[in-house]
């Protein structure tokens, strides 16, 4: 039996720079956290915006605080391909060579010239968690999940250290092939 991770199900959101912010909602202001994740530090907030692509808008999108140095828009390929953009499979962060958008806001407008992804499938430990688990950051790891649709993901970064806690993020797309529930699990295998 391998390590037990719960699974974080991360439907399209963005994280904004200040900068984004300024201009979305008005120079100086601050994003209203409504519920905390479970990543340290990490909250929905109450802002939302639409993302513009070539052929559609998404509209009320959530924004996750808080904010980020630089830019990013999570999408699942489902909703890039909706909206027309063709989002690379990235990293968190890793935002070069990625394609952009058109945020609307309250205040404004911003035009992005990258920063559109689709999240690649991770899982966040602690250093104790990990090390417990068996894994080191950055390692890449393959999870199981059961149930009357289970699989198995390959291509699983491992995140861990300070800022992290127990949880496996995959997207709506990867989530309803498996069939996860509020309540899914995964064990990390090797």
């Amino acid at each position: 039996m391998g390590y037990e991770v719960k699974i974080g199900l991360s439907n399209k959101h963005l994280h904004l720079a200040q900068k984004d912010i300024d201009v979305l909602f008005g120079e100086g202001y601050k994003l209203t956290p409504m519920k905390d994740l479970v990543q340290p530090g990490q909250y929905a907030c109450e802002e939302k915006v639409d993302i513009v692509g070539p052929k559609k808008t998404l509209h009320g999108v959530r924004v996750l605080g808080p904010a980020r140095p630089e830019t990013q828009v999570e999408l699942s390929l489902t909703d890039a391909r909706t909206i027309g953009i063709k989002a690379p499979v990235k990293e968190s962060g890793k935002l070069e060579g990625t394609p952009g958008c058109t945020l609307v806001g309250p205040a404004g407008s911003v035009e992005l010239d990258h920063g559109v992804i689709a999240a690649l499938r991770h899982v966040h430990l602690s250093a104790a968690q990990a090390e417990e688990a068996g894994v080191k950051d950055k390692e890449v790891v393959s999870i199981k999940i059961g149930g009357e649709r289970g699989l198995v993901f390959d291509n699983v970064l491992v995140r861990a250290g300070d800022g992290h806690e127990r949880e496996a993020h995959l997207d709506t797309d990867e989530g309803n092939a498996a069939g996860c529930g509020p309540d899914a699990v995964c064990e990390i295998i090797k």
